[in-house]
């Protein structure tokens, strides 16, 4: 049997729902499943073949420690590296810079004096963050919503945080927003999420992320295209990413921008998409079976 421990946060000790889908397929490809915290010291991480970080959604405030736990956890996916640079959404920065259409983001650092857009809707996140939590929108004409927006970006600061300040696209409201969803650098299934900014009656699943509104849509070739040059312009690596999610949504032109990239802990919505849970499986054991023939 293949030791696998799919990686998970001390609220979600036993995976959360979309994750515990992968555990009958797991099993039919020989692998014993171990759900595991990071953060757990008791955890012998050394004794897995593989361990696949999933529901990790705790780390946001401590970005320095789950980055050190990666660097030090043996046969991890997707790899310590890859965390390094996505667990700070300034990789969009890079993503810009190799020609890739991003929402244009502009960042305020601790140091920086809060300089927002005269008018227009922002949106207002920080740059380390999962789901949508401390993330709003934010009509900056108005004069209410511009002190509301002040107060949400000097308290972020006063965490550690950099701010992002993106505009808001509106063809979100009507279109959504689209995710890629990969498996072993092939095209798996995609999905809609609809607007969420902006709807005060979401409620927090265990203050890790808001509950969303998913379901299954099949990406164009346009955002087919771009998901694959996303996951071509990480400056980690050759080999296929274990997983990832791009997520976009369309332009002013309606052509598909990347909102985010999301290769470290992203739901990948198997729900939506059951023949996910057999495909990622057989990925996820091919990969533990490699990684246990070079430790032979």
């Amino acid at each position: 049997m293949l030791e696998v421990a799919l990686v998970t946060c001390a609220r979600l000790p036993e995976l959360d729902d979309d994750d515990r889908l992968l555990l009958e397929p797991l099993a039919s490809w020989d692998c014993r499943v171990t759900p595991a915290v990071w953060d757990d010291p008791a955890v012998e991480w050394d004794r897995f073949d593989l361990s696949v970080i999933r529901s990790t959604w705790d780390y946001t405030d401590r970005r320095d420690l789950f980055v050190a736990w990666a660097r030090a956890t043996p046969r991890l996916l997707n790899p310590a590296d890859v965390v390094a640079w996505n667990t700070d959404k300034r990789y969009l920065a890079d993503l810009a810079a190799a020609g890739l259409p991003v929402v244009p983001t502009t960042w305020i650092a601790g140091h920086e004096a809060i300089e927002l857009p005269p008018s227009g809707e922002y949106v207002l996140k920080p740059s380390v963050g999962a789901g949508t939590l401390d993330a709003d929108r934010f009509d900056l004409g108005d004069a209410g919503e511009r002190a509301r927006a002040i107060a949400h970006a000097e308290r972020l600061l006063a965490a550690g945080q950099s701010v992002m300040v993106q505009p808001f696209a509106r063809a979100i409201e009507q279109a959504g927003e689209t995710g890629v969803i990969l498996v072993d650098g092939q095209l798996s299934h995609g999905t809609r999420k609809g607007p969420m900014l902006g709807q005060k009656t979401l409620d927090e699943i265990d203050g890790l992320y808001k509950e969303e509104a998913i379901e299954a849509r099949m990406p164009s070739d346009a955002e087919i295209e771009l998901a694959r040059a996303a996951i071509a312009a990480v400056p980690i690596g050759s080999e296929p990413l274990l997983y990832a999610r791009v997520d976009m949504v369309p332009g002013a032109d309606g052509r598909p921008m990347i909102m985010e990239l999301e290769l470290t802990e992203p739901s990948l919505f198997i729900v939506t998409a059951p023949v996910t849970a057999h495909r990622f499986a057989q990925a996820i054991a091919t990969r533990a079976r490699l990684m246990a023939a070079s430790r032979k």
